[in-house]
């Protein structure tokens, strides 16, 4: 019975949203917000110390259909690793290997779930996906 509860506690754990944010960004405070207000149950991540795994960011990747999507192009390590310029010619792999070793170059907030994948904050965009999103 003790090893059930632990066993169930983990799945709710896993099935549970999970969103990767930076603690200094107003787009992740909006979205925490807009999860909050409409008591919708998460998990909150810190990208910078955890970034997602290399199997999340290959589902986000295959949801947006383009691995360059994920890169948060407005951040500091994004420049100083010229990724512009560099990023072209990289193999998705490579792209997507860095993302998982570096939680500044993800593009946040990066929620992910059973049927939930999405990146960046756009309360419109967000709104159908988690309409039917278990309530904490």
């Amino acid at each position: 019975s003790f090893c059930l509860r632990r066993l169930h506690a983990r799945y709710v754990a896993d099935s549970m949203l999970r969103i990767y944010t930076y603690s200094k960004c107003d787009t992740c405070r909006r979205a925490l917000k807009f999860l909050r207000d409409r008591q919708i149950a998460f998990r909150q991540v810190a990208i910078r110390e955890t970034p997602p795994s290399l199997s999340e960011l290959k589902v986000m990747a295959s949801a947006y259909g383009n691995v360059r999507k994920l890169f948060n192009t407005s951040g500091r390590d994004y420049k100083a690793l010229k990724l512009s310029e560099k990023l072209p010619g990289m193999s998705e792999g490579e792209a997507l290997s860095l993302l998982a070793s570096n939680g500044n170059l993800v593009k946040r907030p990066f929620l992910i779930g059973d049927d939930v994948l999405l990146v960046g904050f756009d309360e419109a965009e967000w709104q159908a996906p988690l309409a039917g999103t278990a309530r904490s």
